[in-house]
């Protein structure tokens, strides 16, 4: 049996999506019991030129909603890029990963040969495979961006863990 590009994508992005949204809780609750205004974790940053949290979620989200889309054939739903609070941002995750779900794995499986045309910026385009596309522009992206998210919060202070990370990951403990 053979390892479809939905099955290597839609659970995972989803996984990840949901514990990005409990990393979230838990910088909302350190900046609560801290009595730190939760725009400061939003702010944050690793470095100057690094995105800070707030964008760093956008992007994870569209990257996840926008690349699904695509090899799909479906049009990817907007997003206004205009969350300024951390519950914000974890609507913006449900409605990504409410998106997600709806995408037929079918649609995504029969676009491993099929040219993807994708936004590089604003003025320039990309084009790769459907496979290509997946495995070497959206899954790596995306989780960059999962983990500098992460990686903010954890610089702040947060306490954070490599199971915050991963998520809950469907295994059975022996």
């Amino acid at each position: 049996m053979s390892f479809s590009m939905s099955q290597a994508s839609i659970p995972a992005i989803e996984l990840s999506l949901n514990a990005l949204s409990g990393v979230l809780d838990k910088g909302a609750a350190f900046a609560a019991a801290k009595k730190i205004d939760s725009s400061v974790l939003l702010n944050s940053r690793l470095a100057p030129d690094m995105f800070a949290l707030t964008r760093q979620v956008q992007i994870a989200t569209d990257l996840a909603k926008n690349g699904v889309a695509r090899l799909a054939g479906l049009e990817p739903p907007r997003f206004e890029d205009n969350e300024t609070t951390i519950d914000q941002l974890k609507g913006r995750i449900t409605r990504a990963v409410a998106f997600i779900k709806t995408a037929d794995p079918k649609q995504i499986d029969a676009a491993g040969d099929r040219e993807i045309t994708f936004p590089l910026g604003p003025t320039n385009k990309g084009q790769m495979k459907g496979a290509d596309y997946l495995n070497h522009f959206v899954l790596p992206n995306f989780y960059f961006h999962c983990t500098a998210a992460y990686a903010i919060l954890r610089h702040c202070g947060v306490e954070l863990g490599k199971s915050d990370y991963l998520g809950a990951i469907p295994m059975k403990m022996t």
